[in-house]
């Protein structure tokens, strides 16, 4: 049996060339016997850059005792992390989106050259979480994933607070709502300790897509990171790894078409992140499953909104965790038929058998609204196109009450400017504001947006002023807001030509996106028009080079 399960490894039991092989693997602790066992990677994304990671080293060790009392021999390797919150609204958030495809390349890349049978991984801050899938899908062997955890909610003047506070509170510091030792206080306090920030933000929205994609054990997307039973979760999935090994059940039996609707599902239904659009159609390319843009906005208009959550809601991650957690909200779900129950998954049963023994939701609890009673009766992600946005855009509509903005454009080329300009009050209410040349290419690296767009809000503007880009919002994003707008600007699309003044105006319920400029301009705008230099140094040179449209995901293995 033992032996059936080396997928990929010599068979370093047997045979004299082996020998080199086995003296290198005894000195980390292999030993006669451990040579006739299926050899694991548990990738972990520890760090001390930033508390979404701070913790993960311990989980590590817990999901390597349960492979080992499973039968497995698991050896810990790391990877690297880049913290979102940390890089916000400096140069090193360019660096956060291609860090996806680092994390990917260099988990594969070990369990590769180890030639290990099977991989666990262990992601925290927002890129983990899809960097390890990237790679769980391109490494073909076996393989689970393991969340590290939401943090605990801050408390502030007996309110619940959150990293997205202290972004708010330097709007409201600029507009004289608070002053600096308020300001303060909130910063102080926002972050108690290890885990991934508290709203159904980026961290958050991926952990769920992936656990309602198969692909992680049942509540482990929002159990949070200080809980004893995140320990316990991660030895299961140790466990859980070598049970996938046994049964020959491997990413692409998990990971099908009718599993991504079931993700897009639970992201429309939760409110999640505009990110999960790029990640998940990152992430199903890796694996050979056609998807688009066109099925998040099929599902979107179908999924109702429940989830009280922030950024636009009330609650945080561990509040849902109190009161039943993702696999709860799956129930309900699947019992309204909005899941596809026979999809396979890590505990090598279905979606709905692993939901039959899930927990309903706790009663009398307002973090997730009745299906009859939805915050909305379509999911919050809406896709939009136009003649600003040929091939797509992005915008999340929860909590926002304005559907329709015309007015006037105000164009920056540098998030840098546009901030400034947003402080020192030179955007009016009415206003589009654009930040352009911040796309996969242009930016390098595609920066998210949040701090320009938390100003607006904590001044009041959230839904007086419409911020465009071709770039990215952080899952801690709310207000009116579009990104993702392809083709970017670094390769001539026409959010490169729209001038100061032109009229812009954006529409989720026509899903439209357009500016009031004729074709025959747009031409000659067009004609003249050079597209800056590529950034030729470091990982962003090669990022720069090698990436694709955000409405392929921004992948960079795609080849036209």
């Amino acid at each position: 049996m033992e032996k059936d399960l080396r997928i990929n490894s010599k068979v370093f039991s047997e045979g004299s060339k082996q020998a080199p092989n086995r003296a290198m693997l005894r000195a980390v602790g292999l030993t006669d016997e451990d040579f006739n066992k299926p050899m694991v990677g548990i990738a972990s994304t520890w760090s001390e850059v930033t508390p979404c990671n701070m913790h993960i080293h311990d989980l590590a060790v817990a999901a390597k005792r349960g492979a080992r009392e499973a039968g497995a021999v698991p050896l810990i390797f790391n990877t690297i992390t880049v913290s979102d919150s940390i890089a916000m609204g400096t140069q090193g958030m360019r660096y956060s989106l291609p860090s996806r495809d680092v994390i990917a390349d260099s988990i594969e890349t070990v369990v590769g050259g180890e030639n290990l049978d099977g991989l666990l991984t262990i992601g925290g801050c927002d890129k983990n979480m899809p960097g390890c899938m990237i790679a769980i899908a391109n490494a073909r062997v076996p393989a689970i994933f393991v969340y590290g955890g939401t943090i605990d909610a801050g408390k502030h003047n007996g309110k619940n607070i959150d990293l997205l506070s202290v972004f708010e509170g330097v709007g409201e510091l600029n507009s004289g709502k608070i002053d600096e030792q308020e300001l303060r206080a909130i910063e102080c306090k926002a972050c108690p300790g290890a885990g991934s920030c508290g709203g159904m933000y980026t961290a958050n929205t991926m952990s769920s897509a992936i656990e309602a994609l198969g692909m992680s054990l049942p509540g482990n997307s929002s159990t949070p990171a200080t809980s004893e039973n995140k320990q316990i979760e991660c030895d299961q999935a140790g466990r859980a790894l070598y049970k996938l090994m046994e049964k020959g059940i491997y990413p692409k039996d998990i990971m099908t078409k009718k599993a991504f609707e079931n993700t897009i599902t639970v992201v429309m239904a939760l409110g999640g992140s505009t990110n999960a659009v790029l990640h998940l159609l990152a992430i199903a390319d890796a694996i050979g499953v056609d998807l688009s843009m066109d099925d998040f906005d099929r599902l979107q208009k179908t999924v109702p909104h429940i989830a009280n959550l922030r950024p636009s809601g009330k609650y945080v991650m561990e509040d849902l965790y109190k009161v039943g957690g993702v696999p709860a909200v799956m129930k309900l779900l699947h019992e309204k038929g909005y899941l596809h129950g026979d999809c396979l998954t890590v505990t090598g049963k279905t979606l709905a058998e692993n939901l039959q023994d899930a927990p309903d939701l706790a009663a009398g609890q307002d973090v997730i609204m009745p299906m009859g009673e939805p915050l909305s009766k379509q999911g919050p992600l809406v896709m939009l196109k136009g003649n600003l946005a040929p091939r797509g855009g992005v915008a999340k509509m929860s909590g926002v009450s304005v559907q329709t903005h015309t007015g006037p454009a105000r164009v920056f080329d540098t998030e840098d400017a546009a901030a400034k300009a947003v402080t020192n009050n030179e955007i009016k209410a009415g206003d589009v504001l654009v930040i352009r040349y911040v796309g996969p290419k242009g930016g390098p690296g595609m920066p998210e947006m949040l701090s320009v767009s938390a100003i607006l809000v904590g001044k009041g503007l959230g839904e007086k002023v419409a911020l465009l880009t071709d770039g990215r919002f952080s899952g801690g994003t709310h207000g009116l807001v579009v990104g993702h707008i392809a083709p970017e600007a670094q390769v001539g699309g026409p959010i490169a030509l729209l001038q100061e003044g032109d009229i812009v105006t954006v529409c989720a319920k026509r899903q439209e996106i357009f500016m009031d400029v004729s074709d025959e301009e747009l031409n000659k705008r067009k004609a003249n028009w050079i597209a800056p230099p590529l950034n030729k140094h470091g990982v962003l040179g090669k990022y720069a080079h090698n990436v694709s449209c955000a409405s392929l995901g921004a992948i960079t293995n795609y080849f036209d």
